[in-house]
């Protein structure tokens, strides 16, 4: 599976963005899709997992009650719904899959493909 991540940009403190990960592929279904992010100087850390059929998630404690995730399979997209954002979350945003992974799956190297970044700049 192939991997497009779009949506990042500029947004004040307590303002939202919807980030998109676009997949090639006929069975995304089988997917375990996942967020991760990399500020500067910073290793790349887990935001949260969506299993292939939507209905279980994970997030990481930074961000729960303010991120959410969901897909739509018939579109082979998941998207990242971030709200209340603050400038701690500036970063890379990165989606990566696994087929059959879990959604707390938080290691980089448990996912075998990965899209390219797209920035997140929150102003204070």
């Amino acid at each position: 599976v192939q991997l497009q991540a779009s949506g990042g940009g500029l947004v004040q403190a307590g303002g939202s963005l919807r980030l998109s990960c676009a997949a090639s592929g006929r069975i995304f279904s089988s997917y375990t899709v996942a967020w991760f992010r990399q500020a500067p100087g910073k290793e790349r850390e887990f935001v949260g997992g969506i299993n292939g059929s939507g209905g279980t998630t994970t997030y990481a404690d930074s961000v729960k009650g303010r991120f959410t995730l969901s897909r739509e399979n018939v579109e082979n997209t998941v998207y990242l719904q971030m709200n209340s954002l603050k400038p701690e979350d500036t970063a890379v945003y990165y989606c990566a899959a696994q087929m059959y992974g879990r959604t707390s799956a938080q290691r980089t190297y448990e996912y075998g493909a990965w899209g390219q970044g797209t920035l997140v700049t929150v102003s204070s």
